[in-house]
Order: structure tokens, then C-alpha cells, then sequence
């Protein structure tokens, strides 16, 4: 299949989310440091809000009460296939002066963080915008043409 069979297609808010809902692992960005940096991290969601979990340092830091950037995709290498998420957002921690409703939501996302180390900090990403793209393959030729069976 060559090149021009690909598509790239824009996907709606409504298929992010979705796409969002498959998914464990996503990078945050942010500035830190005088750097953009990025990092992998574990998240929920809480309707359409992303749910994060950090230990105080300095992704914790940078992206508390900042704008930040957060991207999950699914790559298939061999068939050079795949899609993007991209959420732009305001990154604000969960505290007690928030309401109790919106602590309880946030702390029932079932957010469980892969490293094993204390997370203590939750965070919620509120989105101002979504994006999304997929990459996908043409339509396949059919295996055999009609005229070839008997």
C-alpha cells in the first residue's frame, strides 16, 4: 500500500474523549525549569475532566494553577496507523477548599498511579480545547478479482 492510500482525518471533541476512555498513560507539558518539558503520566477522567495524581516536585509545581498541554495517542508502527489526543488546559490541584462533591468525584476516578511511591497530590485538568487526529490505512484491494474463480 503506498502513501497515497493514507487518510488524515480530524476527529471530533466527541471522538477524543472517547479515545481518551481507552487509555491509562499520557504526557503532560509544561514549563519548567526555563524548558518545555514533558512527562508520562498515569490519568483518569471525570466526565470530561482529566484526573492526575503527583508527588511534590517539579511537574507538580509547574503545572499547579498553570496552562499545560496533555497528549495520549495509540501508534500501530507496522501499519504506520494511529491516532493523537492533544488537551490544552488549566492544571489545578484538589484541595480541601474545593467543594466536597467535586473532591469526592475526583478521589473516586479509581486513579491508581503505577510507581510505587507516596502521590499525594491530586490534580484536575480542566479543557479549554481538544484535538485529535488519526492516520489510518486505504481500503485494502480485494484478495482476487472476480473474474479469476470459475
Amino acid at each position: 500500500m503506498s502513501d497515497l492510500d493514507r487518510r488524515l482525518l480530524t476527529l471530533t471533541s466527541a471522538e477524543c474523549y472517547r479515545l481518551l476512555e481507552t487509555q491509562q498513560i499520557g504526557r503532560l507539558g509544561v514549563i519548567a525549569e526555563h524548558y518545555p518539558l514533558i512527562f508520562p503520566v498515569n490519568y483518569a477522567l471525570d466526565q470530561r475532566i482529566i484526573v492526575l495524581r503527583f508527588t511534590e516536585g517539579t511537574k507538580f509545581l509547574a503545572a499547579n494553577h498553570a496552562n499545560v498541554t496533555f497528549e495520549v495517542d495509540q501508534i500501530d508502527q507496522p501499519a504506520r496507523r494511529g491516532w493523537s489526543v492533544l488537551v490544552r488546559g488549566l492544571a489545578e490541584e484538589v484541595t480541601s477548599r474545593h467543594r466536597d462533591e467535586l473532591i469526592e468525584r475526583t478521589l473516586a476516578s479509581g486513579l491508581e498511579p503505577w510507581a510505587p511511591i507516596e502521590h499525594g497530590h491530586w490534580m484536575r485538568l480542566i479543557p479549554h480545547a481538544i484535538s485529535g487526529r488519526r492516520i489510518e490505512p486505504g481500503q485494502l484491494p480485494e484478495a482476487f478479482e472476480a473474474a479469476s474463480y470459475l
